[in-house]
């Protein structure tokens, strides 16, 4: 069976029962291969993934409340970026053409982006924030970042830096 993680402890250690050796005190589980520095990661990303989703469906629901919590990162990536053929939001969020076209055609249809000629090529079609989605879309972000702020208002900034660039590292390693 495999190895069961508690995520209730609040003193960074991961308990887990393997039936086998304790990782809390030997820093490996030698009859399993775990690791407990990758248990404590799988831990806490689970943990921030999971309020991650909640969050990002209340954040869509304040920019509009037929939003699909998917589709805020969509937003985020127009906001960013700009106009965006769809092929390279689809590629962004890495998913297919067919959810991103079901996902714009949805916002189209909400009213938050448009489609746009592409004038480098005119066979191909750009999608922008409209001004009310750009609108509400920035609301809803700017009060997000405070909520940031206010969250880690006792981290010297260096620390909040260091967070941002080890999860930039971490979004750009490639899957294997």
């Amino acid at each position: 069976m495999g190895a069961e993680v508690h995520e209730g402890q609040n003193d960074g250690a991961v308990d887990v029962n393997s039936g086998g050796a304790d990782v809390n005190s030997g820093g490996a589980d030698v009859s399993s291969g775990i690791d407990r520095e990758f248990l404590s990661l799988e831990r806490e990303l689970t943990l921030l993934l999971r309020r991650a989703r909640a969050s990002s469906g209340e954040m869509a629901r304040q920019v509009h409340p037929d939003l699909e919590p998917a589709a805020y990162g969509l937003l985020v990536c127009l906001d960013d970026s700009g106009p965006q053929r769809a092929t390279d939001l689809a590629a962004y969020i890495g998913v297919g053409k067919a959810t991103m076209s079901r996902q714009l055609r949805a916002l189209e249809e909400l009213g938050l982006v448009a489609r746009e000629p592409d004038p480098a090529d005119g066979r191909a079609w750009l999608v922008r924030l409209t001004r009310e989605g750009g609108t509400r879309f920035r609301t809803v972000r700017a009060g997000r970042r405070e909520r940031y702020v206010r969250k880690l208002a006792g981290w010297d900034r260096t620390e909040v830096a260091e967070l941002a660039r080890l999860l930039r590292q971490l979004n750009e390693s490639p899957e294997s």
